[in-house]
């Protein structure tokens, strides 16, 4: 039970998804506030063995090792860099990969990386025009830089390289997607839209809740052919514009839900009011979460990401549902990991995409759910019923278990409940998705 990728980063856009961000396949029952597929290249899983990438032969080794051995690393450092694969690789791409990669071994795109490193030695300031002449990375050719930090959601390889970088120093990383010739670049001054004097607080240490409305312009993500239209027909001072209106509206007290059905561009929030979790662990953009930590309840803020302007309001927790285990949601966490097996059960208001889901009503859920717990503490297999019962695709047929810690890239509600379970007990939760009858088995 991956993060759900809906809200904007992570391909359909969500909060998460920049270029070689994590994009473990959604399976509908977890969620990275908001996540699809990465606007990028990205991925949770690491490279295949050692020598290996993407399952093709022997590649070039030509990492920066000079670099990655460093032992003093910064907290956050923003990148550029130039994406570059090869034809092994397409087990990876699939259909998205670049017909540059598709159309050159590994000894051609060792010999290129070399080549622009050598370049970005030389002349650190041309990285704008090496990144838009050959990364075949979508998300790097926005122009802006990545911001990464030590929980970022990118794959480990790039993460390394970007925390030991020191400013305007180049390097090459080899990832399951190709090599990364990556430059250092200092931090981008402000937007002066955004509400920087929020930005300047100390974030809070809960989760929280909120809504946004997701305002982009021609070249971020939004604006794809595939999102939605108004995004591709405005540029970024019309969006300036835009979105402080809404900020003002929102302010001034209007309705987020309808602020987000009339003017939002996150195809995962906008049609359904839909809020996230944030909590200082959350795999989303780190701008959204950094504001989102900082907002008081019922304040509303402004913040620039790679994929638009986001204007925040911060909502009042929801009182808990009447079929959540209370009881066990009260205790502190009895562990930093565990591993736990779910059946996931939506209903008309709230499922995950799953037809039965979709048709059932309030009422049938709430006997559905009490009836499934009975059948459990009768000690019918769980396994059973999860192949029976449950809606999430991702681990139903199978009797998949998901690693649960306070880092790991699942729903809030969903950690919340799993490292308060004792080891064999269960209980329900409700998230985003619907209810989850939660059991931990290690």
């Amino acid at each position: 039970m991956r993060s759900h990728r809906g809200v904007l980063l992570l391909a359909a856009v969500t909060l998460l998804a920049a270029g070689c961000q994590r994009a473990d396949k959604s399976d509908k029952a977890g969620d990275k506030a908001g996540d699809g597929k990465a606007a990028g290249t990205g991925s949770g899983k690491t490279g295949g063995p050692a020598g290996k990438t993407g399952g093709g032969g022997p590649v070039a080794d030509i990492d920066s090792k000079d670099i990655l051995a460093r032992t003093d690393t910064v907290a956050e450092a923003d990148v550029k860099h130039v994406l570059l694969g090869w034809s092994d690789l397409a087990g990876v791409y699939g259909p998205r990969m670049d017909p540059r990669a598709a159309g050159r071994d590994n000894a051609a795109a060792a010999k290129l990386a070399k080549e622009l490193l050598a370049k970005l030695v030389a002349d650190p300031g041309a990285i704008d025009a090496r990144v838009k002449e050959h990364s075949e990375d979508p998300g790097s050719l926005r122009g802006e830089p990545y911001t990464v930090k030590a929980d970022s959601p990118f794959v480990p390889e790039f993460k390394q390289m970007a925390l030991r970088l020191r400013e305007r120093e180049a390097g090459i990383v080899k990832t399951q997607f190709g090599y990364h010739v990556m430059l250092r670049v200092p931090p981008p001054p402000p937007d002066p839209l955004a509400s920087n004097d929020i930005l300047a607080r100390t974030p809070g240490t809960g989760t929280v809740q909120v809504q946004h409305v997701l305002i982009g312009w021609k070249g971020v993500p939004a604006a794809r052919p595939d999102q939605d239209p108004r995004a591709a027909a405005r540029d970024k001072a019309a969006a300036d514009r835009e979105a402080k209106a809404i900020f003002d509206r929102a302010r001034a007290g209007e309705d987020m839900a309808r602020l987000m059905k009339e003017f939002s561009e996150d195809p995962g929030s906008k049609d359904n009011g839909r809020a996230y979790d944030v909590g200082p662990t959350s795999q989303m953009v780190p701008t959204f979460k950094d504001l989102a930590l900082r907002l008081e309840v019922n304040e509303v803020g402004m913040v620039v990401s790679p994929f638009g302007w986001h204007v925040i309001k911060r909502i009042p927790p929801p009182p808990p549902d009447k079929l959540e285990s209370a009881d066990i949601l009260a205790r502190a966490p009895v562990t930093e990991s565990a591993k736990v097996k779910h059946i996931l059960l939506g209903w008309s208001e709230l499922n995950a995409g799953d037809e039965r889901g979709q048709k059932r009503t309030r009422p049938e859920l709430d006997a559905l759910v009490k009836k499934t717990l009975a059948r459990i503490k009768k000690g019918e297999k769980f396994e059973a019923l999860m192949k029976e019962l449950s809606e999430d695709p991702g681990s139903a047929a199978s009797g998949t278990s998901y690693d649960v810690a306070p880092a790991a890239n699942l729903v809030q509600p969903f950690k919340d409940l799993g490292l308060r379970l004792e080891v064999g007990e269960s209980g329900v939760v409700k998230s985003q998705f619907g209810m989850h009858i939660i059991q931990r088995v290690e």
